[in-house]
């Protein structure tokens, strides 16, 4: 047999194992084992990250073993665009109520919206309870371990799949979340805040730094999360404190200003995001039908009253009744 050219494999290749995870020194786009090592940051920023972490993580609830992989679902579910302070008095609430997804299950629609207070975008709690339902029809109460099988779940994503695999099930995926990907922007490209919208190229630098090993990928990315939320954060960032800031780019780069489209915040007052919240308010603190005068009070501007009021008929969240009545969804 004709030598290689190049170095082979000792063993035939295998095929790529389950749960969407890169064959042994492969990411799944490719990047070998040695280009994670030479990738820009490169795996000199798993350590230092790491043992931040371990002496730095905050106590939340979600993290401890007695959560198990729903208590971790519950909380992307909640945590996506609000505040952990927010989050953690009602995420307390409902897995008391609810401590496994057969329990949300046999409940209505609409106890998942009422219970889902007002934390905001209550189309979560309706995506969680479609979750809870196809949870208890297809794997018998268990969420899945199965990375394909989460992101088959209704309202489950790319990001809360990889991050219930990743944090309730120890495997390895890249999980990117806002902080994550500002901690990368700065740390390994230098600039201050990344893209508005995850990009394909952001992507492919997750899997290049994430560690081989996959209790240590998974370890990686909650600490690299928790770095952006504490550290890294989008203004007034402690770069004193960091763990990798003789390594951020942006840093060494001087701390360039941003130089991209414009980041806009986000308003709510005066907002039909407002309407909807004072109409579902109502409609959470009644347990009968509300009639329409009702709900007339809560804003004084009729067309934006009615259109928020027909937004939340058309996302499932209201039911509209016979009479001019309304009251929270029952299926």
């Amino acid at each position: 047999m004709t030598a290689p050219t190049k170095p082979q494999p000792q063993s035939p290749p295998q095929p790529p194992p389950p749960h969407g995870s890169p064959a042994d020194g492969v990411t799944d786009d490719g990047v070998t084992a040695d280009g994670i090592a030479d990738a820009p940051g490169g795996a000199d920023l798993h350590s230092p990250v790491i043992d931040w972490f371990d002496e730095h993580a905050r106590d939340l609830p979600w993290r401890r073993p007695e959560a198990g992989p729903w208590g971790v679902m519950v909380s992307e579910f909640m945590l996506q665009q609000t505040p952990v302070s927010r989050v953690l008095p009602v995420y307390e609430q409902w897995l008391a109520r609810w401590p496994r997804p057969a329990d949300l299950a046999a409940e209505a629609p609409g106890e998942a919206v009422r219970a889902w207070g007002r934390l905001g975008y209550p189309r979560r709690a309706l995506r969680l309870h479609g979750a809870a339902v196809a949870i208890t029809e297809r794997h018998g109460g268990d969420v899945p371990t199965d990375h394909a099988q989460l992101l088959a779940l209704p309202g489950i994503g790319e990001y809360t799949a990889a991050a219930v695999a990743s944090f309730a099930y120890g495997q390895r995926h890249a999980v990117l979340d806002t902080n994550v990907r500002r901690v990368f922007a700065r740390a390994v490209t230098g600039v201050r805040y990344p893209p508005n919208a995850t990009t394909a190229a952001e992507r492919k630098l997750a899997r290049a730094l994430l560690p081989q090993d996959e209790s240590t990928a998974a370890r990686w990315a909650a600490a690299s999360m928790e770095l952006g939320a504490l550290i890294c954060t989008a203004k007034n960032e402690s770069c004193q404190r960091c763990p990798i800031a003789g390594r951020c780019a942006w840093r060494l780069a001087g701390k360039p200003e941003h130089d991209g489209p414009p980041r806009r915040g986000q308003t709510y007052a005066g907002t039909d995001r407002q309407v909807r919240g004072k109409l579902l308010a109502v409609l959470r603190e009644a347990h009968t039908p509300v009639p329409q005068t009702v709900l007339d009070r809560v804003w004084q501007e009729p067309v934006q009253r009615a259109r928020a009021l027909d937004g939340l008929v058309a996302d499932g969240l209201v039911e509209p009744l016979p009479g001019g009545l309304y009251r929270l969804p029952l299926t």
